[in-house]
């Protein structure tokens, strides 16, 4: 049949969620992938990863049958089964399960490989269905969210299409040339049509700093120092705008107070960054009104990560930058979208008695760790969809012991044979997001998109939401919507929130979500009972771990150097992969080649290492060898390693979180991904 492009959306973990136009060449087979060039947003523009999908969707690794281990535990030995038998095994796991410990005994795990509401939440509803053990997701974003929802009391911020209008875009702790590319589009447009100035701040010199105006390099976890020398010069020289102040913020003299102490001067000394530095960024921040802050993820995924994104965020408003279009800030649009997920996740099953295990202490879980399983019964069942713990997890090593035990029944449903497929009992073969129906909504823009099925599932692949249905019915599991197709929970979701109806959303590609300028902006106020910002939040609501600073202030990093362990790590994303996504396509691998430690030259001279020897990263977890890079992008002291590859892809097969911690960051949860302290040696 000849060609024709079909719309969808992009369902991968990127705050973009980009509406798309896909290629189909034949019922089972698509072309080309570009950007919807109709959509506000995308502007019709898409990373590389996604533009290359026909790559990723017809590779020849896609897993193509289920397939039940026929060997030890991880030693590749499969027998191919059919999917009847393959859902009974899962089935009758289940049930054992059940009678010999009970329903907490059975552990649905899943995260973001896809971020269709209908395709990943499926297995919420078998969960709260059967009362299986609840999960606590706190893998990406929830010390972020926890920091911004300190002070502002809702997830959303100022319009992403405000970049365009903007004087001043502040990138904070985020890489868009290489994880968010349509920023830049926005960042664009605001440089060719306003001569604004891009900033950015991270720990090394990314794609995105490079093409930056600024770049302030401060060491890990130091962030928050930074924001609050910024706030002293802004209320020191008379930037801050003490009427929107006096108005809609709570607890401005306190800050003002305890920031006299909080100089450039005492920050530098936290930083690394100069005294001029921060004064001159501080002035071009104060004096520039249409200042628009992108807060990224970097700055939260550390032990201080919460308190971090709470004092940066504290800005705008010191500022007033809120009042203006083209101003304000943005780490997340989450909190605009009302659709009501009641059918998708079975919520009217929902029982908050049950277990909850926090999926970033999975290796702790699985190794029977007393503080995680609460007296309950040990984990003796789980299904996994969309995510690869064994690679991604914190504390990796302790993840894979866990994952070796012979009494775990493991099955994992799966695009390709990733390291945790590779350490399961059963394997079963995962559509991708155009061989399904589902709906999207943006991250980091303003968009509920639908994606129809663009072609027809690649060997005997099926969807997250036909697996889960008939798990359920094997299993005795009632609920309306394991009775029901994608495409009618899609309606029915649309319908439940006022948005109309899927045969609509299908005609009309997308619905901007966006609230108005006044709302955006918190005009109306903030989302707390008094409608203020608030300075010193209120931290003990947002979650029980301790030790949060009362006011904005430098919060020691968890894992700080020491004399034993001299080097930050920081495990940053890399450009052509998304989390473990891609890391299976012939052109990512290429484009990435190997593992590479990034460290000043100083630091490698003063180790004896050249440009690619095999070095050996390690602390008390357990330790990985990569290849030594000496870049000068980077501070002394710092190691940077890109990408979450696959274990196999390091020299001892030992993946780089086997070095992070699985300790919670405060106050709600988290994972501290670059709040590791190393030493570093020849290998």
């Amino acid at each position: 049949m000849p060609a024709q492009f079909l719309p969808t959306a992009c369902p991968h973990d990127c705050p973009s969620t980009c509406a798309l136009e896909v290629e189909r060449l034949a019922p089972d087979r698509i072309g080309k992938v570009r950007g919807a060039a109709e959509n506000s947003y995308t502007a019709g523009v898409i990373c590389a990863k996604v533009s290359r999908y026909a790559e990723r969707v017809h590779s020849p690794d896609r897993l193509k049958t289920p397939l039940l281990r026929s060997g030890p535990k991880g030693s590749g030995q499969w027998t191919e089964i059919g999917w009847d038998e393959a859902l009974d095994r899962i089935a009758d796991a289940f049930l054992a399960a059940e009678r010999t410990y009970g329903a907490e005994a059975v552990w649905p795990y899943f995260y973001a490989g896809t971020m269709g509401l209908v395709q990943r939440g499926a297995i919420q509803r078998l969960r709260h269905a059967k009362g299986y053990s609840r999960q606590t997701s706190t893998v990406c974003d929830t010390p972020a969210n926890m920091g911004w929802l300190a002070g502002y009391g809702d997830i959303r911020g100022a319009d992403p299409r405000e970049m365009a209008e903007s004087d001043l875009i502040v990138n904070w702790g985020g890489n868009p040339v290489a994880t968010q590319v349509n920023v830049m589009t926005h960042v664009s447009r605001a440089r060719k049509g306003r001569g604004a100035k891009l900033v950015t701040i991270d720990p090394y010199r990314t794609g995105t700093a490079e093409v930056s105006d600024l770049h302030l390099m401060l060491r890990p976890g130091t962030d928050g120092a930074l924001a609050c020398a910024v706030m002293h010069v802004l209320f020191r020289d008379g930037y801050a705008d003490r009427a929107y102040l006096a108005r809609l913020a709570a607890g401005t003299d306190r800050l003002e107070a305890h920031l006299a102490t909080r100089t450039p001067e005492w920050a530098a000394g936290i930083t690394g960054l100069t005294v001029a530095e921060i004064e001159e960024f501080a002035r071009l921040y104060g004096t520039t009104k249409r200042s628009y802050l992108r807060i990224g993820y970097g700055l939260s995924r550390a032990h201080n990560g919460a308190a971090q994104v709470h004092a940066v965020s504290c800005l705008p408003v010191v500022t007033g930058a809120w009042q203006h279009k083209g101003g304000g800030a943005l780490y997340c649009s989450s909190g605009i979208y009302k659709l009501d997920k009641t059918l998708s996740e079975g919520l009217d099953r929902l029982d908050t008695g049950v277990r909850s295990f926090d999926q970033s202490r999975i290796g702790a879980v699985l190794t029977g760790d007393p503080r995680d399983l609460t007296s309950g019964p040990p984990v003796t069942a789980m299904l996994i969809q969309n995510t690869n713990p064994v690679t991604i997890c914190p504390d990796s090593n302790r993840v894979r012991q866990g994952f070796l035990r012979e009494d775990l029944f493991v099955a994992v449903h799966e695009q390709f044979m990733t390291d945790t497929a590779k350490l399961a009992d059963l394997v079963i073969p995962a559509t991708t997001f155009l061989e399904h129906d589902d709906i999207y909504r943006g991250g980091g823009q303003m968009h509920i998109l639908i994606g129809r099925k663009v072609i027809e599932p690649q060997f005997e692949a099926r969807e997250n939401h036909w697996v889960i249905s008939e798990v359920a019915r094997r299993v005795g599991a009632e609920h309306p919507g394991f009775g029901m197709t994608a495409l009618e929970i899609i309606d029915a979701m649309l319908k439940a929130s006022n948005l109309g109806d899927a045969a609509t959303l299908t005609e009309n590609r997308w619905i901007d979500a966006q609230p108005d300028f006044e709302t955006s902006h918190f005009l109306n106020g903030f989302a707390h009972p008094d409608d203020k910002f608030r300075f010193a939040p209120d931290w003990a609501a947002l979650g029980p771990y301790g030790g949060m600073p009362e006011l904005p202030d430098h919060m020691p990093p968890g894992r700080d150097a020491d004399a034993e362990h001299p080097f930050r790590l920081v495990t940053a994303p890399a450009r052509q992969f998304l989390n473990t996504s891609f890391t299976e396509t012939l052109t990512a691998q290429k484009r990435e080649g190997r593992p590479t430690a990034l460290i000043h030259p100083d630091d490698a001279t003063g180790l004896g290492f050249a440009d690619g020897d095999a070095v050996r990263l390690g602390n008390p977890q357990g330790s990985v060898v990569v290849h030594a890079k000496p870049f000068a992008g980077v501070p002394r002291g710092v190691v940077i390693v890109e990408g979450i590859w696959p274990n196999s892809a390091f020299v001892e097969g030992i993946g780089i979180n086997s070095l992070t911690s699985p300790e919670p960051v405060p106050p709600a949860g988290g994972a501290a991904f670059h709040d590791t302290a190393v030493w570093m040696r020849a290998a």
